[in-house]
């Protein structure tokens, strides 16, 4: 089947209401009753964790929803996509939880709108650590200290009473990723985003110690959040609603069809390997969106990371000045 051909089975896929929210019969009377797009152009940020894969596969699906243009730019590190959303060089972008706290702390202009999925990261370690409580006296790999792995292993260390500005030794390398400096042993642990664990399991290196999609409390709170540019989702209401409806609609595909939304990732371009991407399809929850309520995300760890002097504002400034839930809200209204 060509590339062409899978696209157009997605998009049909899912406007025949195989992933739909609500099911709408009368598909252009919702959107004309919307009233016209602001833009028919939208921006997303083109990076490595394929845990993002709904706003990766969702092209197709802004399509349908009027966007002429759908734009990735790329991005490597969690730095960039926090400037790129907040200096308005792309519109939207799905981000870890903690990231989204730390940029509204930090006073960028940015909204996030709804949380996506939960669970898509998981603690790995050596045989040294068997509890998180192990980690005392140890060393972590992070690709930077303030990157989403570093804010992510604190909140988790210090959820069972370690101090981890003191009690872990965090090692950040500009030449290698965590990966490869545990598979030379030269770090006991590390936090991984797929493809991460998934390419650990497949070497036969280390053991999961968390894994945020069955241990809680990381399984009752989002991983992953959708956030866009202020500017953009104040000016562009209707933009903003349809760009979250298909990014949503996107999750229940990768859900209900992971196969699919794994061979999406893989014609795209966003991963190499279809066998990662298809584990992480089956792995993540992506289907939990409508039962979690994503301002208790933002509150749980906009408190944590005050509680760790990470952040300086409190959980309901942040949540004040950096949330906007009215789309999320219409569309299960819908």
């Amino acid at each position: 089947m060509s590339i062409q051909s899978r696209r157009q089975l997605l998009t049909n896929a899912v406007l025949a209401g195989a992933a739909s929210l609500g099911g709408f019969t009368a598909w252009h009377d919702v959107q004309a009753a919307e009233g016209p797009l602001e833009t028919a152009t939208v921006r997303f940020m083109r990076q490595p964790a394929i845990c993002h894969a709904p706003q990766f596969v969702a092209e197709e699906l802004l399509h349908a929803e009027g966007f002429t243009e759908v734009q990735f730019i790329d991005a490597a590190t969690s730095a960039e996509i926090n400037e790129a959303v907040a200096g308005g060089k792309v519109d939207f972008n799905m981000h870890f939880a903690p990231q989204w706290v730390s940029v509204v702390d930090a006073g960028g202009p940015i909204n996030v709108i709804a949380g996506v999925h939960v669970g898509c990261f998981e603690l790995f370690a050596n045989d040294r650590i068997r509890t998180v409580a192990d980690l005392k006296g140890k060393t972590v790999g992070v690709p930077a200290l303030g990157s989403s792995d570093h804010l992510f292993v604190s909140v988790i260390a210090a959820h069972i009473g370690l101090d981890p500005t003191r009690d872990i030794r965090w090692v950040a390398s500009p030449s290698q990723r965590p990966l490869e400096l545990f598979g030379e042993g030269k770090i006991d642990a590390l936090l991984g985003t797929p493809s991460v664990p998934q390419e650990m399991r497949a070497r036969g290196i280390g053991h999961a110690v968390v894994n945020s999609s069955l241990d809680r409390p990381w399984s009752q709170y989002f991983c992953c959040m959708l956030g866009g540019n202020r500017e953009f989702v104040r000016t562009k209401p209707v933009a903003t609603k349809r760009v979250l409806r298909a990014i949503l609609k996107a999750a229940d595909l990768c859900a209900s069809d992971p196969a699919q939304a794994a061979r999406r990732l893989v014609d795209g371009h966003f991963t190499p390997r279809y066998d990662y991407a298809l584990q992480t399809m089956r792995d993540v929850p992506y289907d939990k969106w409508r039962e979690y309520n994503p301002e208790d995300t933002i509150r749980y760890y906009a408190l944590r990371l005050h509680e760790l002097g990470f952040v300086k504002a409190s959980p309901q400034k942040i949540i004040a000045d950096g949330t906007d839930w009215r789309f999320l809200d219409e569309l299960k209204r819908d």
